[in-house]
């Protein structure tokens, strides 16, 4: 650890700064009283457009962004920039489905997507599978965010759990008293720190490394020496198909989970969301270039820290590679801004994951009665409940196994889309056939999971998102997006599923919103608070 010293107090010193303004976040924009979900959970629902860009912006592009997609880079070549189109396509996909679940959340006070379905399709039961699985969902995103933070204290020759736990349980605290202004005053620093150390790192490192032409050369040498069907500097016939549908099925899923939408149910208004939805793309940028360090690392012969288990960590590339081209002081300024990058969607992802099981377990079943302090407190204590089972994940499982998670949980999220994005246009679908189809795709999507090994890390199963076509009988090499076939079982039985519930006659769920609360804005004298009593 003695070669890092530096990179280490650098580090030291910028993390405690930020968290030191986790605390303070409790005394800014507080009400009189931070004791509901309103407050507590969605900040007020009172954020403007530069507090909700940067919120959401830091919620989204996570630390796990920044390591994971130039490491798939450095391993995958050209595949690993699929993560570049779908955060362009995602935001005209959703501009208009975003205003329209802010809208009906603000005239019935919705806090959870599952709060939306509950009073759409009128059953308790669909708004259960919703919050289930946005659980299931984010519990491994929260814990891939400590992977980030491991892979700098790897870096910096720190080895063992303490100082991860110890950075936890600082998270744990502030989120305890801020709530969501805490990762809302923190996302502008987290943000600004990335920007400097991306546009330092594309500008500098190529200068040292013989320019862009000689990068490419060195990772065009890697890939056509690689006998691997899966990598190049190019896509292939075999992992095209695998590119489109992971794309486009990833998009679908982004703003599904429950994190996503704290961030947006936080805005001022709908123009808010529309004015950050145009500028958003502005990550994506950020994120092409944060994409390339992968080929900078080929380059410079960039070798991942080796773990305990004896096998390269590749979550380790970047901050080996920024340990290799950067003086010390600015690669702990660089390290800082991956663990920083943890922190806010960590917290927000903690926040939303309370927020369900307060909202949609224990006020739904357990306490329907739940003053809004009570909902405040469930809350908090759940959010420390969820952070300790994140460092648990990190504890007790692989790290690889938590990744794998991750993926999974992409493919399970999906399985919400008819009944949360879909709901908000159309009504026809029967909750029970949404009930169907979401288990049938789940379903489907873990056996296709299932069937993925991964021959380089030795895994007979759950190897990957890349379902070959030869599974289903089809003479190719090509693969597809696991959670885009999945999603297409769960819509096709969903469909067949109303249409046979309503020949049957099955009763279905009342609706408890009408066609106007779709298009409510700031202000509108219609605000109450849900009413969970109502039709079942």
């Amino acid at each position: 650890m003695s070669g890092h010293t530096t990179e280490l107090v650098v580090f030291s010193v910028l993390f405690l700064l930020v968290s030191g303004m986790g605390f303070v976040a409790a005394r800014w924009r507080r009400p009189d009283n931070i004791e509901s979900l309103n407050e507590w959970g969605l900040g007020g629902r009172n954020f403007g457009s530069w507090i909700t860009w940067f919120l959401v912006g830091g919620d989204l592009y996570t630390a796990y962004t920044f390591v994971a997609v130039p490491a798939l880079v450095f391993g995958a070549g050209a595949l690993g920039f699929y993560a570049l189109p779908y955060t362009v396509v995602i935001y005209p996909m959703v501009f208009l489905v975003l205003t329209r679940m802010w809208s009906v959340s603000h005239v019935h006070g919705f806090v959870t997507p599952a709060d939306f379905v509950r009073a759409r399709f009128g059953s308790p039961t669909l708004a259960l599978v919703v919050a289930i699985t946005g659980l299931v969902a984010t519990m491994p995103y929260i814990a891939l965010q400590l992977v980030g933070i491991e892979a700098v204290l790897k870096t910096m020759g720190i080895t063992g759990h303490l100082p991860i736990i110890i950075a936890f349980a600082i998270l744990a605290a502030y989120t305890y008293q801020s709530g969501l202004r805490a990762p809302a005053l923190i996302a502008f620093v987290k943000d600004t720190l990335i920007y400097i150390v991306i546009l330092a790192a594309v500008i500098y490192i190529p200068t040292q490394l013989g320019g862009w032409e000689s990068i490419f050369d060195a990772a065009k040498a890697k890939f056509d020496a690689s006998p691997s069907q899966s990598d190049g500097l190019t896509l292939n016939a075999s992992n095209q198909l695998q590119y489109i549908t992971l794309a486009f099925g990833s998009a679908l899923a982004l703003f599904l989970y429950p994190h996503s939408l704290t961030g947006v149910l936080a805005s001022r208004n709908r123009n808010v969301i529309k004015r950050n939805m145009s500028a958003l793309p502005a990550y994506s940028f950020l994120l092409g270039l944060i994409a390339l360090l992968g080929f900078m690392a080929i380059a410079a012969g960039t070798k991942p820290v080796v773990g305990a288990n004896g096998r390269p960590d590749g979550n380790t590339i970047v901050p080996v590679l920024f340990d290799q081209m950067f003086p010390d002081w600015f690669a702990g300024v660089a390290y800082a801004a991956i663990a920083i990058g943890a922190l806010v969607p960590a917290a927000i992802m903690s926040i939303a994951a309370a927020n369900l099981f307060t909202r949609n377990i224990y006020r739904e079943y357990l306490n329907k009665d739940a003053t809004d302090a009570q909902e405040a407190k469930v809350s908090k204590i759940t959010s420390l409940v969820v952070k300790v089972g994140a460092v648990l994940c990190i504890l007790i499982l692989d790290p690889q196994f938590s990744i794998d998670l991750q993926l999974i949980g992409g493919v399970i999220i999906l399985q919400t889309l008819p009944s949360v994005a879909l709901g908000l246009y159309t009504r026809w679908f029967h909750r029970s056939g949404l009930i169907t189809g979401w288990a049938l795709g789940l379903g489907a999507g873990l056996w296709m999971l299932y069937l993925i090994p991964n021959p380089v890390s030795g895994k007979a199963h759950f190897g990957g998102s890349a379902f070959g076509l030869s599974n289903l009988g089809f003479d190719t090499t090509m693969t597809i997006y696991a959670g885009f076939l999945a999603l297409a079982v769960n819509l096709v039985v969903a469909v067949l599923a109303t249409l046979a519930f309503r020949a049957m006659k099955v009763a279905d769920g009342g609706d408890a919103t009408s066609r106007g609360d779709y298009f409510a804005d700031e202000g509108d004298p219609k605000v109450k608070p849900m009413d969970l009593t109502g039709t079942h």
